[in-house]
């Protein structure tokens, strides 16, 4: 049941600093940035959802405090 087929302690092979960043770059260059009208409107909605969301938070911590302050002390 605990068998394992690969073995563990092996270690991915040395690249040099001069592969990795060559690496680096050429991923850099398959990201596709967004245009700067899409940035806005998500950003808006990003910021839109957490007002939003902040709001609902809020009332709902006032509801839970205003629950507890009425419950009887013992």
């Amino acid at each position: 049941m605990g068998e394992t087929t690969a073995n563990t302690t092996e270690k991915a092979p040395k690249t040099s600093r001069k592969g990795w960043f060559k690496g680096l770059k050429a991923e850099f260059k398959k990201i596709v940035w967004p245009d700067r009208e899409s940035l806005v409107k998500q950003s808006a909605a990003v910021i839109v959802i957490s007002i939003v969301l902040s709001l609902v938070i809020a009332a709902l911590d006032a509801v839970i405090k205003f629950g507890i302050d009425v419950l009887p002390i013992v």
